[in-house]
């Protein structure tokens, strides 16, 4: 028996509809309970910070709390792996970094492969890493200090919270670029390296403008260049690195990822949402009181981003040779 195809067609197109329809109604209903961001650094420190913004903005924008879970070790592999393993249902998201791009080429061996199992949400904020000094130290500018450094050779100590950390990985790239000498000194964490700056066991370091602006504006520590192209509007009076040192760009940044098969309509949401609250001007000049610029792109600019820090950090970590402590 012949069915007439209208018959036959309308079915098919309401098989077509109703998941369609209910992928709708889940994004419309999420979050329906409290959604957990994880942070791959101890309490205190700028990847906190941030998450407890970003967990704020969210549940005053979507009435459901967001809570920061600090799950600190392995620069942040050990938060990513937790992520990863867990259900993709958008009530499980991950604070991402700069750091997780290093962490790709870093480790040898992950249990996770972070461009394929992270799926990325939102970007939040860049922000740059500044080098700064002790202010006892007799340079008062780059050129300063790089002649300094080449009368010194092998004498002056650069410190860094770990080996392969964004701040150890911008201080390598000066020194590459430079062609000086100076001792590596690695500490458990930012405070501990800074407290040594402060006190002038070390001379130099390369922390993020999270990390230091406090001691800048305070005059506790000299800073002598901003690690990046520009300028940066949180020190406007600091010159960039690329102004003595052609070519130098060292920034880094915080965003939101959901493990990778995480439905595209709850990504799209959350993605909207922390894009709403970057263009609100407070939330704009608290991260500028931070050091940090609102960067608000779309999941697949995101992603694009990921992929060509992953490749930038990655060609410069093979070529030093720098391996995971």
């Amino acid at each position: 028996m012949k069915l007439p195809r209208r018959r036959f067609l309308h079915p098919v197109a309401g098989a077509v509809v109703l998941p369609a329809a209910s992928r709708i109604a889940r994004a419309q209903a999420y979050p329906s309970r409290p959604v957990s961001l994880v942070a791959g650094f101890a309490p205190g420190g700028g990847v906190d910070i941030t998450a407890r913004l970003i967990g704020q903005w969210l549940s005053e924008r979507l009435g459901q709390q967001f809570v920061i879970e600090n799950r600190p070790g392995a620069s942040s592999n050990i938060a990513t792996e937790t992520v990863v393993r867990a259900r993709a249902d958008g009530y499980t998201l991950l604070l991402i970094g700069s750091f997780n791009t290093i962490n790709t080429t870093l480790y040898d061996k992950l249990n996770f492969n972070f461009i394929r199992d992270i799926a990325p949400i939102a970007s939040v904020m860049r922000y740059p890493y500044v080098m700064v000094v002790n202010p006892l130290l007799p340079t008062r500018s780059v050129p300063e200090f790089i002649a300094y450094a080449k009368a010194n050779p092998g004498k002056l100590n650069m410190a860094s919270p770990g080996t392969g950390t964004g701040d150890h990985i911008a201080g390598e790239l000066f020194k590459m670029m430079t062609g000086l000498d100076m001792v590596d000194v690695t500490y458990r964490g930012i405070a501990l390296a800074l407290t040594d700056l402060l006190g002038g066991q070390v001379q130099v370091s390369f922390p993020s403008i999270l990390s230091s602006i406090q001691y800048i504006r305070a005059g506790q520590l000299r800073a002598l260049a901003v690690v990046t192209a520009t300028r940066s509007d949180a020190l406007p009076d600091i010159p960039a690195m690329a102004e003595f040192v052609p070519g130098y760009e060292a920034s880094s940044w915080y965003g939101v990822g959901a493990p990778k098969a995480t439905p595209a309509e709850i990504i799209d949401k959350l993605n909207k949402e922390i894009n709403a609250s970057l263009a609100d001007p407070k939330n704009k000049a608290r991260l500028a009181n931070l050091g940090g610029d609102a960067l608000a792109l779309s999941p697949a600019d995101f992603s694009k981003l990921i992929a060509d820090e992953t490749k930038k950090w990655g060609k410069l970590i093979r070529t030093l040779n720098i391996k995971a402590e």
